[in-house]
């Protein structure tokens, strides 16, 4: 069954006009990441599925209902935000079991859930607690676990890691992940890391400017992205666009090289200059200036010893470069 479908949604804020006809459909058990940059209404969609928003134009189907006259709270939903949004004042239980609380579930039914829940997410030491008492990453595994126990057709999650530290972030998604694979469950993530996107999607919807560029798997958006936009976007560090340093390349037309498909080789088609030096320990990142100005990096696996100022030739092999057309269209 079809766990979410969006047709021809639109939603404007006045004259601005945020969303533009946007069309997608996600299958039952999908986990699906929108992502884009800032301000391209990634959130602002989320908040449509959610009820939060009102769609200005437009259907928004949830479990093969339409439910764009129904309240959020009868949408068979369940959001996980930013904010943890916990109640202080209540223990970890308390705030997990809450949402069943005023559905008025039975107290069997709120115990149930919420013990398979805290088991699920490694919290049943903390049941106790106050939020207070907990890290940051305990209180994002809270606000989940409160999610999980309203047992919903959907997951909503906006951003749902961003106020957590680098090595706080890889492990809860590690934990989504595996959350997703224990509950078989729909869920929409949303996000502007694109780390987060690939790691975790089974679908990628990459947005701009309100509008939908490209939905498909991680690896068919990054090995045959529509546009320059979404070859861009997705990939770190991100692909390298040339337009003057590659002999032959027509005119109008612009080159895209990803930093691991550029090597050195003394006879290599590309000239330049190093002018910054990344040494990540596994990896190290060039910077090199072209003979004909233009800036590329280029991803070493391993350690390397090219020192700022080296003259250097780079070789890419030409099955692994994008073509893109004067309208950025790739060819």
């Amino acid at each position: 069954m079809t766990a979410l479908k969006l047709e021809n949604v639109n939603k404007s804020f006045g004259e601005v006009h945020v969303l533009k006809d946007i069309n997608l459909t996600v299958e039952e058990g999908e986990f699906v990441v929108f992502v884009g940059p800032s301000g391209c209404g990634k959130s602002t969609l989320l908040r449509v599925i959610a009820g939060l928003e009102d769609a200005t134009s437009g259907t928004v189907t949830i479990g093969g209902e339409v439910v764009n006259a129904v309240p959020p709270a009868r949408r068979g939903i369940a959001m996980v935000f930013q904010s943890y949004a916990l109640y202080p004042h209540l223990t970890v239980k308390d705030n997990m079991g809450l949402g069943l609380k005023q559905e008025g579930q039975p107290k069997s039914v709120i115990e149930e859930r919420v013990a398979r829940a805290s088991k699920m997410l490694d919290l049943d030491s903390y049941l106790a607690r106050r939020p207070a008492e907990l890290s940051g990453g305990q209180r994002q595994r809270v606000a989940i676990g409160r999610a999980i126990v309203r047992d919903p057709k959907l997951f909503l999650f906006d951003e749902p890691l961003s106020n957590l530290d680098a090595a706080l972030r890889m492990n809860t998604r590690v934990e989504i992940a595996a959350l997703h694979r224990t509950l078989s469950a729909s869920m929409i993530y949303v996000t502007h890391d694109q780390i987060e996107a690939m790691t975790l999607a089974d679908k990628i919807v990459v947005l701009r400017d309100g509008r939908i560029e490209q939905v498909g798997s991680p690896m068919e958006l990054y090995n045959h992205p529509a546009n320059r936009f979404v070859a861009g976007f997705l990939g770190s560090p991100s692909m390298n666009f040339l337009e003057r340093s590659v002999e032959g390349l027509p005119k109008g037309q612009t080159l895209g090289i990803r930093p691991e498909h550029l090597t050195l080789d003394g006879k290599g088609q590309i000239g330049g200059e190093v002018t910054h030096v990344e040494r990540l320990g596994g990896d190290t990142n060039l910077l090199v200036r072209t003979e004909q100005g233009e800036t590329l990096t280029v991803r070493l696996f391993g350690q390397n010893t090219t020192p700022v100022g080296e003259k250097v030739r780079l070789r890419f092999d030409e099955s692994h470069a994008f073509h893109f057309d004067a309208d950025n269209k790739r060819l």
